[in-house]
């Protein structure tokens, strides 16, 4: 096995930030992925609510509990020795009020996260500053936001009329001042991604959203080329060059690393 690395903290994180060094964000569910994933050098474990649909055969995210969450934090956490891990906070466990924000995140941030995600701008700023202010290190994430796949229309990419544009650039502002300590960006131009990344203090991770976001993020299964039929324009199988499980991980990182993915006339919109 190889030598455990020095944990990564929100601290290097903001580093790599502000060095410019490209963050590797990758879903995992399990204690064994976590361990693999972690040797590999993923930065991030996103203990994404994705796993409705990866791994319970769901259409959507919608029906994830919280209970669910909870579980597979623990799961991740236990595989998990120095990644930095992000749990996704599911549908129904925010929206309500402030206080069941809260108290959904400490379930989250007890199971072993380090950090939770929320989706959604505009209303969710207030929910970002009261868990920020309580030390609840908070993920934005704009764009497609899979928990309203039904309001925005279904998988579309957002933000390509300018009043679309505009009110994604207010949202990230409003969340980085808030006290979003990082951002995803989904399913959004490229163009408009970057310009985001480049006005805002902290990382900005993105997922379909171009090569000019601080880093990037895949679900585990996609970029493992697991899921049966076409795959989205922004994924990439680094199983495809073959080897095992943990080759393609590390193929994935450093690609990232290198700027080598995503690859704008491929993976871009």
């Amino acid at each position: 096995m190889p030598d455990a690395r020095k944990p990564i903290t929100l601290h290097r994180l903001r580093a790599m930030h502000a060095a410019g060094e490209k963050i590797a964000m990758l879903t995992c569910y399990d204690a064994t992925f976590a361990r693999v994933a972690d040797d590999a050098g993923v930065h991030i474990l996103l203990v994404g609510d994705s796993l409705g649909m990866v791994l319970q055969g769901r259409p959507s995210t919608l029906p994830v509990t919280l209970d669910e969450m909870a579980y597979h934090v623990k799961c991740v956490a236990r595989g998990n020795r120095s990644a930095w891990v992000l749990g996704d906070l599911p549908f129904g466990s925010y929206q309500s009020s402030t206080a069941q924000a809260l108290d959904s995140a400490a379930r989250l941030m007890q199971a072993g996260a380090h950090m939770v995600k929320l989706e959604g701008g505009g209303w969710t700023a207030p929910l970002v500053r009261q868990m920020s202010e309580r030390g609840i290190p908070v993920c934005a994430h704009l764009g497609l936001t899979p928990q309203s796949v039904h309001a925005l229309g279904g998988w579309r990419v957002q933000g390509r009329d300018d009043a679309a544009a505009e009110t994604l650039r207010r949202h990230a502002r409003e969340l980085a001042d808030a006290g979003a300590a990082m951002l995803v960006l989904e399913l959004m131009p490229s163009a408009l991604a970057a310009e985001i990344t480049a006005s805002l203090p902290i990382p900005v991770i993105g997922i379909g959203a171009g090569a000019g976001c601080s880093g990037q993020v895949l679900v585990l299964h996609d970029m493992l080329g697991l899921n049966p039929g076409k795959p989205p324009r922004f994924v990439r199988d680094f199983m495809a060059e073959g080897g095992g499980v943990a080759a393609a991980i590390q193929r994935y990182v450093g690609a990232v690393r290198d700027g080598s993915f995503p690859d704008e006339s491929l993976h871009g919109y």
